[in-house]
Formats: C-alpha cells, sequence, structure tokens
C-alpha cells in the first residue's frame, strides 16, 4: 500500500492471482443480517449477495475485510458507498463493520478498528448496533 493510500483503492488495484470462493455461512449471514437492518437502499442489494463470491483479495493490515465479486456482473469500480454500517466492541476493542457497493454492485465488507487494530475475525451479528444520530449527522454533513 503507498503511504496515504486508503485500504479500498489499494483493493481496487491489487492484482488477484486465485479465485473467487463462495462466502463462508458466517460471512454470508452477517453480509445478510447488515442488509437487512442497514440504510433504506442496503434491502435491495439481497439478491445481490446471493451471487456473491469473495474475491482472493486480502487486506495488507491482516483484517478480516473482505471484497465480492457478483456473479453476471463486472468488478465492482474502485470507491465505497456505505450502505449499511454499524459499531462493535467495547470502549477499549471498539470498531465498525460497513457493507458497502458502487455504481448499484455489492462490493465488499469492511471491518477497522476505532480504539485499536481493524478487527481480525468478523463479528457475530448480535454484537452489533447501529451508530450513535450525533455520528451521523457529523459523518453525513
Amino acid at each position: 500500500m503507498r503511504t496515504g493510500e486508503s485500504i479500498l483503492s489499494y483493493a481496487a488495484r491489487s492484482p488477484m492471482s486465485e479465485t473467487d470462493r463462495e462466502l463462508t455461512d458466517h460471512e454470508r449471514h452477517l453480509a445478510r443480517w447488515m442488509l437487512e437492518h442497514g440504510s433504506p437502499d442496503a434491502a435491495a442489494f439481497l439478491p445481490q449477495l446471493e451471487l456473491a463470491e469473495v474475491t482472493p483479495w486480502r487486506c495488507p493490515c491482516g483484517c478480516a475485510s473482505i471484497n465480492f465479486q457478483i456473479r453476471g456482473k463486472p468488478a465492482a469500480p474502485p470507491g465505497a458507498h456505505p450502505i449499511a454500517d454499524f459499531l462493535f466492541g467495547d470502549d477499549e476493542t471498539l470498531s465498525g463493520v460497513f457493507v458497502y457497493e458502487k455504481d448499484g454492485i455489492l462490493s465488499g465488507l469492511e471491518v477497522y478498528g476505532l480504539a485499536g487494530d481493524a478487527p481480525k475475525v468478523l463479528p457475530e451479528p448480535e454484537a452489533l448496533r447501529p451508530f450513535p444520530e450525533s455520528a451521523r449527522r457529523i459523518t453525513n454533513g
């Protein structure tokens, strides 16, 4: 990764040397729950989740983030539009996770650390909670 480059930009330009794989049951369950409980537009991406595969890309930081390739669709262009974002953990382990799309294509699931390193494993849906409304107003302008 280049200095100042975002994880998502790095992911978009990183070559893939292996083949895509099916989502694990946990990955599919988590992404489905997030889409069902995310923004008003998030549920519209549920049909794409049924066609999603995980690309071989791995984040250089070692976190549990994954990129999707939707069967029958082109690769999503670089960039991200979060459609389902949540917090998990306590004050010492506070982290976030979001499902994102770009140009109408379900693109991936990103985890990130707020109080420390990004998580190395995906959270359970039961551990997720929405962002406080005050934080949404700050981040959404």
